[in-house]
C-alpha cells in the first residue's frame, strides 16, 4: 500500500483517534504534575522506514526513545520517540525540577530513567486505550525500555522487525504544551504493528483498502 493512497477521511479517523488519547493522556499528566496541560495530534499518516528517520532528524540523530510491545488481538510494538531537548524539557515539567538533564553523566541515574519511562507509559497507555475502544480490540502494552543514543541505534530493535515483515510504519505527531507561552515539546509515536494485526487495525476502523 502507498502510504499517500491514504484518503482524507483515513487520516481523519486516525487523527481524531490520537486526538481523543492524547486528551486522556493529558488529563493523566496533569494530574500527574498538578499542572495545566494540553497535547494534540496535528498529524497521523503511514510512514516508510527512510521517512521514519527523516522525520526523527536522520539516523545520528541524538533520541530519547521508550518502547512498548504490543500484546492481545494487536500485537506490534510502540515507539514514543523525543529530541533530547524535547524530553528533558518534559522531565523539567513532570519534576518541577529546572535542572533535570540527561546529559550530565555517561550513566543515566534511576529516578530520571523511571520518571521519564513513567510518563511515556501514561502517554502510550493513553493512545492505545483510544484506539482499543475504537476498535473494540484487546490490547496491552508490556514494562517500558529506555534507550537514549542515535536514532538508528535506538529504533534498531523495532525496525529490523519491521523491514522483514512491512514497509510502514503508523507515524502519529503529538504536541505537549504546558500553560506558558511557547513551553511546549513535540515528540512522536512511532506504531508499528505486527503484518495481520494491521489489517485487522484497518478493517476495523472501516479502511478496506489497506493491503
Amino acid at each position: 500500500m502507498d502510504a499517500k493512497k491514504l484518503s482524507k477521511m483515513e487520516k481523519d479517523v486516525l487523527r481524531e483517534i490520537g486526538n481523543i488519547g492524547a486528551g486522556n493522556a493529558a488529563t493523566s499528566l496533569s494530574n500527574l504534575i498538578n499542572k495545566q496541560i494540553t497535547m494534540e495530534v496535528p498529524s497521523v499518516k503511514l510512514v516508510t522506514i527512510n521517512e521514519m528517520m527523516e522525520v526523527i532528524g536522520g539516523p545520528e540523530k541524538p533520541i530519547a526513545a521508550i518502547l512498548f510491545r504490543i500484546k492481545g488481538e494487536v500485537t506490534g510494538t510502540v515507539y514514543f520517540v523525543l529530541t533530547i531537548d524535547e524530553a528533558e524539557e518534559l522531565l523539567q515539567q513532570v519534576t518541577l525540577n529546572p535542572q533535570m538533564n540527561l546529559v550530565l553523566s555517561e550513566e543515566l541515574d534511576q529516578l530520571t530513567a523511571s520518571t521519564l519511562e513513567e510518563t511515556a507509559n501514561i502517554l502510550t497507555g493513553s493512545y492505545l486505550s483510544a484506539l482499543a475502544d475504537f476498535t473494540q480490540l484487546n490490547m496491552t502494552t508490556s514494562v517500558p525500555y529506555l534507550s537514549i543514543d542515535m536514532a538508528a541505534a535506538s529504533l534498531v530493535t523495532g525496525l529490523v522487525e519491521l523491514s522483514e515483515v512491512s514497509d510502514y510504519a503508523i507515524l502519529i505527531d503529538t504536541k505537549i504544551t504546558g500553560t506558558k507561552n511557547g513551553e511546549g515539546a513535540k515528540g512522536h509515536f512511532l506504531l508499528i504493528p505486527d503484518p495481520t494485526s494491521l489489517t485487522k487495525l484497518f478493517a476495523s476502523l472501516g479502511i478496506e483498502s489497506y493491503e
